[in-house]
């Protein structure tokens, strides 16, 4: 199982490089990479990603707000200090173009043994990209990541309307999510 630099040290990440990757990019299957269209890269997100357009990929799925770069990097650090929780990728066009994005979310649990839980979180591909089944390769890539780290299972969630992709993707309806919003966030 793939521990990070913090566990396996003992001692937590110093402060990420400014261009340095949020995890190790060996977690990222070889195959998934390989299927990937021509001059298309995935790779684990960077500090730099804030100018390469991560921000607009996100917009696709939902809303972003207005992130300074100051708030974008206070936030990559306190992700990338947790090094065996976040585990963010991105996939990038021939020009570096952050195109499409996908997380996974290490939950340590009491149950199962002291079980791993993967959560896939915030799935997108711009509009212009889709139909290059870049979708799938970002889910076989946290899939492959989770289990790598350990984790006994993935879930995600995800609206009717995406059902049939997750599906395709070898997910399966086991339940019924519920959510309460808080006004103030």
């Amino acid at each position: 199982m793939w521990q990070s630099p913090a566990v396996t040290s003992g001692t937590p990440h110093s402060s990420p490089s400014t261009t340095g990757p949020l995890f190790s990019s060996s977690l990222i299957s070889p195959a998934v990479k390989s299927a990937l269209p021509p001059n298309y890269s995935m790779r684990p997100l960077q500090r730099g990603d804030y100018v390469a357009g991560v921000l607009d990929v996100l917009k696709v799925l939902t809303t972003v707000g207005e992130i300074s770069e100051e708030a974008w990097t206070e936030r990559y650090d306190w992700m990338a200090k947790r090094g065996d929780e976040y585990f963010v990728l991105v996939v990038c066009d021939g020009e570096g173009k952050v195109v499409g994005t996908g997380c996974v979310v290490v939950e340590r649990k009491f149950i199962h043994n002291l079980g791993l839980v993967g959560h896939i979180e915030d799935i997108v591909v711009n509009k212009d990209q889709q139909g290059k089944k870049l979708g799938l390769r970002i889910i076989e890539a946290l899939g492959y990541i989770a289990e790598k780290v350990g984790c006994y299972k993935t879930i995600l969630d995800c609206s009717e309307t995406n059902e049939g992709f997750y599906a395709k993707c070898g997910y399966k309806r086991v339940g019924l999510e519920m959510a309460h919003y808080y006004e103030n966030k």
